[in-house]
């Protein structure tokens, strides 16, 4: 089963798409900033990681530089999801998709199946 991570500090919005997550069959772990999130990938090493940009303790920009520099993190797919403006994304280029908030909850189901497939995998490996 594949693990995706949610790092999101909003709990209405982490809980969305946690659900819509374990629905689709995949394991679901959250994280509410890019500190937490940073312990929860070491420990519980995701597939895929959907990743908030504006967090308090250690905001998504944050994240993904501790995250590039950790060889143990630094090939763990991000999908950012955001409401910050799209023209700061720019420095976020190495990233698997992205998706500016408010989101259609089902394309980004799709674009996390799609990222699965395009790599030859099952998007989630979900038991019978």
């Amino acid at each position: 089963m594949k693990r995706v991570l949610v790092i999101e500090d909003d709990p209405d919005t982490c809980a969305c798409l946690a659900l819509a997550l374990v629905l689709e069959g995949y394991a679901v772990s959250q994280a509410q900033d890019g500190r937490e999130g940073l312990r929860e990938a070491a420990e519980h090493r995701p597939d895929l990681i959907l990743l908030d940009l504006m967090m308090p303790k250690m905001n998504g920009w944050q994240f993904r530089a501790a995250q590039k520099k950790d060889p143990a993190l630094a090939d763990i797919p991000v999908i950012i999801t955001s409401a910050v403006a799209v023209e700061r994304w720019a420095d976020l280029e190495d990233v698997a998709a992205r998706f500016p908030k408010p989101f259609d909850i089902l394309a980004l189901l799709e674009a996390i199946r799609h990222y699965f497939a395009s790599r030859g995998e099952s998007f989630a490996d979900a038991p019978e």
